[in-house]
């Protein structure tokens, strides 16, 4: 084997080169692995969150509803929902 093997020292600019372009990949992998894991949180607590405001929405409307039936009732003495209205102690009746 003729070729000559030529060992070549790196020079300490070349090294903390090398270090700074490792640290730079690894620090851009990391925050792409964990935005996986995050995501999976985050749509699970919007999910629950989703919920809790959709029973807000529905309680709020029931009682809407509620008043507004009783509201009509009491003005004419009859109602006009489906659902007969619920009454209350103090109610007139």
């Amino acid at each position: 084997m003729s070729a000559i093997m030529k060992s070549e020292a790196i020079s300490r600019r070349k090294a903390l080169s090398l270090v700074g372009f490792a640290a730079a990949f690894g620090l851009a992998a990391v925050p792409a692995v964990l935005t996986v894991s995050d995501a999976e949180a985050q749509t699970a607590g919007m999910d629950r969150r989703q919920d809790r405001r959709e029973g807000r929405q529905q309680r709020r409307d029931d009682r809407r509803t509620g008043r507004t039936e009783r509201r009509e009732e009491r003005r004419t003495g009859t109602t006009t929902g489906a659902a007969p209205a619920a009454t209350t102690p103090g109610a007139a009746k």
